[in-house]
């Protein structure tokens, strides 16, 4: 039986959404899964929500998770977190950065940002693993680590070894953050 394994990566624009599906999606194929991946990012430049799917398996047809397909939702975002519930199901792993970003309608009293977010989701599923990533990242060195961080915890679920996770980020992130990234990478699984 073929066991195809549904990500979704879930943000807003400049969290680092994209480097993060693109991290996973590497360490997968290097590791000869079948991957397929999609992004929606459309206005991702001005702090707008962006998605990504990523499904591996022996054999993949579609990059496309549906609703209550989800094995694993990982959030950069809490409120971001919300609006993607559909999409998981009562054994769905979630990871979330208990950050909050305050979207513009929120921002000018249009709407308000809601509360107790991190509760909510765990009255849908007990695999809720929720962390203040941004604080995580201050403690690597460089606050643009968050997206490493929760790769990091993710990383405790995929069966790939750490140094293999390890070899793609030195590949792919700038050397002047590799020993941060690298730091990040270690607190994200262990947080």
């Amino acid at each position: 039986m073929n066991k195809t394994t549904n990500i979704m990566i879930v943000g807003v624009g400049g969290q680092g959404v994209l480097l993060a599906s693109e991290l996973i999606c590497e360490a997968l194929l290097a590791k000869d899964y079948d991957v397929k991946k999609s992004e929606v990012h459309g206005m991702a430049q001005r702090g707008g929500s962006v998605v990504t799917n990523v499904r591996f398996g022996d054999k993949v047809y579609s990059p496309l998770i549906t609703e209550g397909e989800a094995d694993f939702l990982l959030s950069f975002e809490q409120m971001e977190t919300l609006r993607w519930l559909d999409y998981i199901h009562s054994d769905t792993r979630i990871i979330v950065n208990e950050q909050q970003i305050v979207p513009m309608p929120v921002a000018i009293g249009q709407g308000s940002y809601p509360k107790n977010a991190i509760g909510n989701l765990k009255e849908v599923t007990e695999k809720v693993n929720a962390f203040n990533a941004l604080e995580v990242a201050k403690e690597a060195g460089n606050i643009k680590t968050v997206n490493v961080i929760l790769v990091g915890a993710l990383s405790k679920y995929i069966d790939i070894p750490e140094d293999h996770w390890k070899e793609i980020i030195k590949k792919r992130v700038p050397p002047k953050t590799l020993e941060a990234n690298l730091k990040a990478f270690d607190l994200g699984k262990n947080s």
